[in-house]
């Protein structure tokens, strides 16, 4: 299983089987295309063809090769934007219906898990956070009122599985963990054994809106379909809701402790900014802390290797770690209004629908989505289909016309050679590094790799040409302005861009 960062997760090193999603384009009509090969992907499929329907799955790369395959595995039905804030912004009724759609989500997990990946550890935790601080505290005290208010349990605590002081703390019930990796590879496998199709390495180029039906042409060919899902964690091309998402990256590792005794039971996250968070996971006997955090905007960090340096060195002050056995990231948006954005896609053809503004809760929400999705393509409604319409994104004046304008740039697969000698940024550049040079008015992101070859491409990305970023920590290219990431060579990692970075000949 690959992964769209060049460190691998714990999930990665630890999958139990390939998935095998290669084969030949359907011909006839299918009732739905989703694209993305994720949580959220595969348990729409699932849905959709355990509902009758013939569904595909055109997946860019592998299954997991996204967020998925990078979480951390927390599921939560306490989510990032608290329940307190919920009703404040949309009214206790809207409030506790998200709750009750996180539940939902959370007992389909568990469905799903005991049916079709019980290797994937899947395990009902308890949840704790902790205040260090008054005013952390006053802030705990609205989170679990409001998780109260809503029905949800939440109860105060004298003491947390956890080694930090702490001045107040509380406990949620009926949270839980899994293998992500392990749990997909039984999605996928169930999916096809249904009949669903899979294809991997299937990259979603273009959509054409027909009267029949949607021309859905793929790197392997032209399929047809009534309805498509954007799965991808974030739309390709460029929507209005590229600009009601915030890219973030988080930070993860996994650790073998020299005494297991000090192993957290449960969910533990603090307070801080950004907070942390912190759980165990058993992998065939072996017993590891997964710590987390350090998150900050995508693009906008110079030394991402540092965040790294930093969340091991916050853990080794609290626990006694024999070995960091594995170091990743990964990336998640955060909506505006703080609810994810579910439903038909804005600005598009109404057979076109989206999952998207999961934020740290994409394994709960994601699972959500597939519950939504399925309802509005089958019954035509869902209960929770205001709550997190797309459309409710109000559609500034001109945007039709940005739109229109700011479509993914088509660049030369090669540009005009860029002179090396006598540039002195290059010259100083080490292996593994990447910065943004210039010379005579031309900009260029370069690479060196551990071989000492350079690899340059544009830095303007194919999205809406803001410039990307270095990020040293995955070896990629990362766009601040929306979440994009390519590889060293240009290649697209993450959407919303679907073309690649123009690259550039080093003479």
């Amino acid at each position: 299983m690959q992964r769209d960062g060049y460190r691998k997760s714990l999930w990665q090193d630890t999958t139990l089987s390939e998935t095998s999603g290669v084969g030949e384009l359907p011909f006839d009509i299918l009732d739905v295309v989703v694209v993305g090969g994720g949580i959220t992907g595969l348990s729409t499929a699932l849905a959709l063809r355990n509902a009758g329907l013939s569904c595909m799955v055109a997946e860019a790369k592998n299954i997991g090769f996204g967020t998925t395959g990078g979480t951390s595995a927390h599921i939560n039905t306490v989510l990032e934007l608290s329940y307190d804030r919920m009703i404040s912004k949309f009214g206790e009724e809207d409030a506790k219906l998200v709750a009750r759609g996180a539940v939902e989500a959370c007992d389909r997990i568990r469905q799903l898990a005991e049916l079709h990946a019980p290797k994937c550890n899947w395990s009902e935790q308890m949840a704790y956070l902790f205040a260090q601080d008054e005013k952390q505290a006053e802030e705990l005290d609205k989170i679990v009122a409001g998780t109260q208010a809503v029905g949800l349990p939440a109860s105060f605590v004298e003491q947390v599985p956890f080694p930090k002081a702490f001045v107040k703390a509380a406990r949620f019930a009926g949270q839980a963990q899994f293998h992500p990796a392990r749990y997909l590879q039984g999605l996928a496998a169930v999916f096809k054994e249904a009949g669903g199709v899979l294809m991997e390495d299937c990259r979603v180029l273009e959509v054409d809106p027909k009267e029949e039906a949607l021309e859905v042409t793929t790197e392997r060919g032209t399929v047809r379909a009534r309805h498509l899902v954007y799965a991808t964690h974030i739309p390709p091309g460029v929507s209005i809701l590229h600009f009601r998402n915030a890219p973030y990256r988080s930070y993860v590792l996994a650790a073998r402790l020299r005494l297991e005794a000090e192993l957290p039971a449960g969910l533990v996250y603090d307070m801080e900014d950004p907070y942390h968070y912190y759980r165990t996971e058993d992998v065939d006997g072996d017993r590891l802390l997964i710590a987390g955090g350090c998150d900050h905007k995508t693009g906008h960090e110079e030394d991402t290797e540092e965040r790294f340096r930093e969340l091991e060195s916050h853990v080794r002050g609290l626990f006694s770690l024999e070995a960091v056995t594995h170091q990743w990231s990964s990336q998640y948006f955060e909506p505006a209004d703080g609810l994810p954005y579910i439903g038909k896609l804005p600005m598009a053809d109404d057979r076109i629908y989206v999952a998207t503004g999961f934020n740290g809760n994409g394994m709960t929400l994601g699972t959500l989505a597939s519950i939504v999705l399925t309802d509005l393509i089958t019954k035509k409604g869902s209960p929770y289909e205001k709550v997190f319409d797309p459309a409710r994104v109000s559609v500034v004046a001109g945007f039709s016309n940005f739109v229109k304008e700011a479509v993914d740039v088509v660049g030369h697969l090669v540009a005009a050679p860029f002179p090396a000698k006598g540039m002195p940024e290059l010259d100083e550049l080490k292996p593994g590094d990447g910065r943004v040079v210039n010379h005579d008015g031309r900009s260029m992101a370069v690479h060196r790799d551990e071989a000492g070859t350079l690899h340059a491409v544009d830095p303007a990305c194919s999205h809406i040409k803001c410039t990307v970023a270095w990020n040293g920590a995955e070896r990629s290219w990362d766009c601040p302005c929306h979440g994009s990431r390519f590889n060293v060579d240009g290649e697209v990692l993450t959407a919303p861009s679907r073309k690649p970075l123009q690259r550039v000949d080093v003479g």
